[in-house]
């Protein structure tokens, strides 16, 4: 069975990365499953301080620094329970029955490739626990676990809020098609009213591709709209958000058209830094 998996790191995003895992779960009527990683390079399982400058005679030293190190990846993995704990109970809250909790030692990415064979969607917040206080400043992990996972990812932007609304980036290429089927096929966005927006020039070809694609989405949102903005996607993309009130932010992701290959570069950091609701990426 394919779960919801979301990443709990004990962040502030923490929090939101359940509700909206939480949400998603439920809209999936799939298992949940809460994640926690012990980083290696913060939590050692075991060091080696043999070769280390001026310690190698001092063998009392050497057993203190290891005993040191066990004690704190013991409390790390103490605390990452407690945190598991109190991510369930707040899912518990949420109405989500079935959840499972996994602690893993080792590099998030590694971890999360792992388990991508039994995750339909994967919950993440925008920062992690050592990134800044500053809003819009990314996670280390988030833009290689973009560019690496194969399967849908929601990235959890700022407080939670049930989506009631969602902009589908489309240019009518075969990998957003292959996104509108899914979101077609998906009970995850089904019966929310879908906004389509066209980041190009207007033309009777692109009104033809939009109003196709609204007929697909016909009967899976409960309202479908579509436009079609000229300018840079990065900004292109927000403002129509914003205008319209809208409450998620879909896309695919890589390609070679300038709608698709916005993860390639710095207009990703762009558009994860600076949203203000949260983001479905679609491999």
């Amino acid at each position: 069975m394919s779960d919801v998996l979301a990443c709990i790191d004990g962040s502030p995003a923490s929090q939101a990365v359940c509700d909206y895992a939480a949400w998603a779960s439920r809209r999936l009527d799939a298992a949940l499953t809460l994640l926690h990683i012990l980083d290696p390079q913060r939590y050692p399982q075991q060091r080696d301080f043999s070769g280390s400058i001026g310690l190698g005679s001092r063998e009392h030293l050497l057993d203190e620094l290891a005993l040191l190190d066990q004690q704190r990846h013991r409390l790390a993995m103490e605390q990452g329970r407690l945190m598991l704990e109190a991510a369930r109970d707040r899912v518990h809250t949420d109405g989500v029955a079935q959840v499972q909790l996994r602690q893993r030692h080792g590099d998030l990415l590694d971890n999360l490739l792992e388990l991508q064979d039994d995750t339909r969607l994967l919950v993440i917040g925008r920062q992690g626990a050592r990134s800044s206080a500053h809003l819009q400043q990314l996670g280390s992990h988030l833009e290689s676990v973009i560019r690496a996972v194969q399967r849908p990812i929601l990235v959890s932007c700022g407080e939670f809020k049930a989506p009631q609304s969602y902009l589908l980036a489309y240019d009518g290429s075969p990998t957003a098609q292959h996104s509108l089927q899914r979101i077609a096929a998906s009970p995850l966005l089904q019966g929310l009213p879908c906004h389509l927006l066209l980041v190009g020039n207007a033309s009777d070809t692109q009104r033809a591709l939009l109003e196709d694609a609204a007929a697909q989405l016909a009967g899976s949102a409960s309202q479908v709209s579509w436009a079609i903005r000229q300018g840079d996607v990065e900004q292109a993309l927000p403002a129509y958000q914003a205008e319209q009130q809208l409450d998620l932010l879909v896309m695919g992701a890589y390609g070679h058209s300038r709608l698709r290959q916005f993860l390639l570069g710095s207009t990703t950091s762009a558009l994860l830094a600076s949203s203000q609701s949260p983001l479905l990426i679609l491999r």
